[in-house]
């Protein structure tokens, strides 16, 4: 079948768990049956949320809608780190939580890492060295010098603090790992954590409204029409930036 070029816009995708970003792509390709579609921010597997694909035309855009701040809601686990800084991860290091750790110590942990700062992308990403890609390396064990990103924090907070567990939003900029923050909190800390949930709430000028965003479930069962009523259109997009 001939492939649609008559969808040029931009969708909103609420992702679930245990897919990929690529995994959205391809069910949005069979759904709108059309091959020109990006997207605009991988989210692990594990990750929920706001997931931006670009259709036709509004590909042109897939760049400027990549580099502005993104938000996200997570939970890190206190304890134990891991070998993807995340639950997905293998367990490489347990320790105890102190019985006497206070939330000002938990949020002077995650003060430390608020403005701008340098980040070391993990092992398990998508960042190449020489072309390949660090996750493909990890696979086969190795470990290499990765170069530290200027990256910021705008804006934080703790919303639950019940150890193990620290619920947290963050706002951020373009290519933050929200499971190395996790992560280099639990450092601070003295005891270790990594990555248990996270969701990505909002992503540039862009969250989900009602009737403006699609589940996978609507991409997989073929509801195009619907699919197409929540797509906005690049005018939407241009207005909603302020451009």
């Amino acid at each position: 079948m001939k492939s649609d070029d008559s969808i040029n816009g931009v969708l909103l995708v609420d992702k679930g768990q245990d897919m990929t970003s690529h995994d959205v792509v391809a069910v949005a390709r069979r759904c709108l049956n059309m091959k020109k579609i990006g997207h605009c921010g991988t989210l692990d597997p594990m990750a929920t949320g706001m997931l931006i694909l670009v259709l036709g035309t509004a590909t042109r855009i897939q760049d400027l809608l990549m580099s502005e701040d993104k938000e996200y809601t997570g939970t890190l686990k206190l304890g134990a780190t891991t070998s993807t800084q995340d639950a997905e991860g293998e367990i490489l290091e347990e320790k105890p939580v102190p019985a006497d750790l206070t939330l000002e110590q938990v949020k002077a942990a995650f003060d430390e890492f608020r403005g701008d700062f340098y980040q070391t992308p993990p092992m398990v990403s998508a960042v190449k060295i020489n072309g390949v890609p660090l996750y493909k390396l990890a696979r086969q064990g190795k470990e290499v010098a990765r170069e530290p990103r200027f990256v910021r924090v705008y804006d934080s907070e703790i919303t639950r603090c019940e150890p193990p567990d620290v619920d947290f939003r963050v706002v951020c900029s373009k290519g933050f790992y929200v499971r190395t923050y996790a992560h280099e909190i639990g450092q601070k800390l003295g005891c270790g954590a990594h990555l248990s949930a996270l969701r990505r709430t909002r992503s540039g000028h862009f969250k989900f409204l009602p009737g403006k965003h699609v589940t996978f479930d609507m991409l997989k069962q073929g509801r195009k029409e619907e699919v197409l009523a929540a797509m906005l259109s690049l005018y939407d997009v241009s207005k909603l930036r302020g451009a």
